[in-house]
């Protein structure tokens, strides 16, 4: 019986470890999400607004000018960005980007990877990890921007994908990541980069043309406007992950606390019925001994 209260005695002791170590987790989440969490919520207006415009000015320029960037042709090599984190014990949010970027390779770009023209740029480690052990072909240039995530780094980033698919290297480029709409949600898309989308005409209403006035001419101002633009969106996106990151990190560290604790709750029970039971027996072992010295 003392050997049963000691193990169940230890096991409290290292789920009260355990319990402190993810209580202390949750808080560095929460501070660093809200942080992050801050930077995506200000970056966000600014960046649709800016796509929404982008995506107006090709819509309502086919024909006018040559953009590179918007250009339309039959995809042959693909790129992929996969926006993942750099640590684990964040539930399963590594693992549902991994596996909604392996299901676009697999039901989009099938006949371009059978012929080893899908390309991975990974960011963050477990992109890095998994699909370098997994037979991809990676870029590995910068699945470490997260240990120094500034715009700056983030442009070098999207120029490879930019520069990449003006020389032909690329037909087309999709991002993979997390879109952060609070701490207990995030929603995995995937988002095509390149070539520009056009705006879609909305079912029953007739697309109006936008009326821009360009200062300087129009060529001029598309080409410096579009890589800048590009950036904002693709800085845009490693926003959303890293906050989506902290904030599946805090729900997930949340969760596994409160589950310690009802583990805890559960074995102190046992504690006291295997301690309440020893007790008894030690009674009745000392009764029945003092009833065989007096009779």
């Amino acid at each position: 019986m003392s050997g049963q209260l000691k193990e169940v005695r230890n096991r409290i002791k290292s789920i009260q470890s355990t319990q402190q170590i993810t209580k202390a987790m949750k808080m560095v989440s929460a501070a660093k999400l809200r942080r992050a969490q801050d930077a995506i919520v200000q970056m966000r207006p600014y960046a649709e607004k800016l796509q929404e415009m982008l995506q107006n000015i090709v819509s309502n320029s086919e024909g006018d000018i040559d953009m590179a960037l918007a250009a339309n042709r039959q995809v042959e090599k693909v790129l992929i960005v996969a926006i993942t984190s750099d640590r684990g014990l964040c539930g399963a949010y590594n693992t549902n980007v991994i596996k909604l970027a392996k299901q676009t390779i697999r039901e989009k770009y099938a006949a371009q990877f059978a012929k080893g023209h899908v390309e991975v740029l990974p960011i963050g480690k477990k992109a890095y990890e998994h699909f370098s052990k997994n037979g991809y072909k990676v870029n590995d240039r910068f699945w470490q921007l997260f240990t120094r995530l500034t715009f700056e780094n983030v442009k070098e980033a999207a120029a490879v994908a930019l520069d990449g698919f003006v020389k032909g290297e690329y037909d087309a480029v999709d991002i993979v990541y997390s879109e952060f709409k609070n701490a207990a949600t995030q929603r995995f898309k995937v988002e095509q980069f390149l070539p520009i989308g056009k705006v879609e005409p909305k079912e029953g209403v007739k697309q109006q043309k936008a009326d821009f006035i360009f200062e300087p001419e129009k060529a001029t101002l598309i080409a410096e406007l579009m890589p800048k633009i590009l950036n904002t969106q693709f800085f845009k996106a490693v926003l959303d992950g890293h906050a989506s990151e902290h904030g599946a990190r805090m729900t997930a560290m949340d969760k596994a606390t409160e589950n310690a604790g009802e583990l805890l709750r559960s074995l102190k029970i046992e504690y006291n019925r295997a301690r309440q039971a020893a007790i008894t027996t030690e009674l009745t072992e000392i009764v029945s001994g003092a009833a065989a010295l007096m009779g």
